[in-house]
């Protein structure tokens, strides 16, 4: 019979959320140097990083030692598939000793695999479930999980952290738009797990069937797999569909979870005694203090299968380690992912990332849930190339008034200083997806 935690108290999970940062800091020192004497061990990757470095475990003095290390880009992930097919050089056990393999999207390589042994798993689950707690979620609860199943690897990892809390879940996956509107319904579910994307679309679809979601008995929406629920005006339309409170659940495949929001909603709480957190400078590389904008850095401190060391997330951040108001002291990402160090567009100078539009699009009155960037030959200098201007589409909302175009692309001049051209088009007209929304597209 499965065995469930019993959480520390009411409100927390876990002991270590409420550690004191003198805590932390000594739990992850003593858990890195661990960590390190064992990827350089099994790893065949790292035990060739570590000699090009000149590196030994025990060099690790204190934690800003770890920056005598290279860090790990998804490149070298991909190289190391190449040099050591099937699983690559980066895995630390063999095939026999891991119990599962997940797959990224492949929608920029070819699939790459990620190893988890049966500790890794029920690690992964137990840090799920604390978050999970952490947002609301209670023993007895009706949880949808509306995450793909299909190669995705949040789909599993949802179901095993409510299992795991004690919550009773309903696997419905993604798609399949209006039974999952009428199961929500039929049996009361409190709790709905998804894409941003996919919430905004059963929102929409169920406004088409009559139906309004504030009727259901559904308290939390839980959202991951793209940007969104750390985006205010996406968070506050899709709370207003839902009549529900919205969670930003932060994680990559490589690395299971980094940060979820908690009940407070103040930015995604990082996972500090399972990843060591770096906030880089995205040029030199140097730390950035907290509140200042650089790129996210992970590297493992327990995970046996896939251990990553100083990995590259590219994810541009701002992290507060001030202690949050309902006692836990695990630093957390203010604002959630502000973008992607390579997804950032230069306007005429002006640095943009997708996701700063998107606060603005779905704020605006009288717009539907969905927009689209595109990069195309009007708006770039034809000798340089570079971009001089941006084209939105939109579609209108119920509430659209003519001149929606003109309108919002005023308000976004006058808020991000760069010109839009505002295509308004037919209702429908934009592609819907169950999955990840691809939001910039190139024509």
């Amino acid at each position: 019979m499965t065995q469930h935690k019993l959480p520390y108290s009411d409100t927390v999970w876990d002991e270590c959320e409420t550690w004191s940062r003198d805590q932390i800091t000594s739990f992850q020192l003593t858990a890195l140097r661990r960590q390190l004497d064992y990827v350089n061990k099994n790893s065949a990757h790292y035990q060739t990083v570590f000699a090009r470095a000149g590196f030994q475990p025990q060099d690790l003095k204190s934690l800003d030692d770890i920056r005598k290390l290279p860090f790990t880009h998804k490149s070298d992930y991909l190289a190391g598939l190449h040099a050591q097919p099937p699983f690559g050089s980066l895995a630390a056990v063999k095939p026999g000793q891991a119990v599962r393999v997940h797959f990224s999207s492949g929608t920029t390589a070819r699939p790459a695999p990620v190893l988890w042994t049966e500790p890794d798993i029920e690690r992964w689950s137990d840090l799920y479930a604390r978050y999970l707690y952490a947002q609301g979620l209670r023993r007895g609860d009706i949880f949808q999980c509306m995450f793909s199943y299909a190669w995705f690897v949040g789909g599993l990892g949802a179901t095993l952290a409510a299992q795991h809390l004690g919550a009773l879940v309903i696997p419905a996956s993604s798609g399949d738009t209006e039974r999952q509107i009428a199961t929500l319904f039929e049996y009361g579910s409190r709790c709905v797990v998804g894409t941003p994307s996919f919430m905004a679309h059963l929102a929409e679809t169920a406004e088409n069937m009559g139906r309004s979601l504030t009727q259901s008995k559904v308290e939390m929406v839980c959202v991951g797999g793209e940007p969104g629920a750390s985006i205010p005006g996406t968070r506050e339309r899709i709370e207003q569909q839902w009549g529900a409170k919205m969670f930003d659940c932060y994680g990559a495949l490589e690395c299971q979870p980094i940060g979820w929001d908690t009940a407070a909603q103040i930015g995604p709480t990082l996972a500090e005694d399972f990843i060591y957190v770096e906030i880089l400078d995205p040029d030199t590389h140097k730390a950035v203090a907290d509140g200042e904008r650089g790129v996210l850095v992970l590297t493992h401190l327990d995970k046996q299968a896939s251990p990553l060391v100083r990995w590259w997330t590219g994810d541009i951040v701002v992290r507060d380690s001030t202690p949050a108001p309902d006692g836990r002291t695990h630093a957390r990402l203010s604002g959630g992912v502000l973008g992607r160090a390579d997804d950032m567009l230069v306007i005429r100078g002006v640095n943009l990332f997708p996701s700063a539009v998107e606060d603005i699009v779905r704020a605006f009155p009288g717009t539907s849930n969905e927009y689209v960037l595109v990069l195309d030959d009007t708006v770039k200098d034809p000798k340089t190339g570079f971009l001089t201007g941006i084209k939105l589409r939109v579609e209108p909302g119920s509430t659209a008034t003519p001149d929606l175009g003109d309108r919002l692309a005023q308000r976004l001049r006058e808020k991000l200083q760069v010109r839009f051209h505002v295509e308004v088009v037919a209702a429908g007209t934009l592609p819907r997806t169950v999955h990840k929304a691809k939001r910039v597209i190139h024509e």
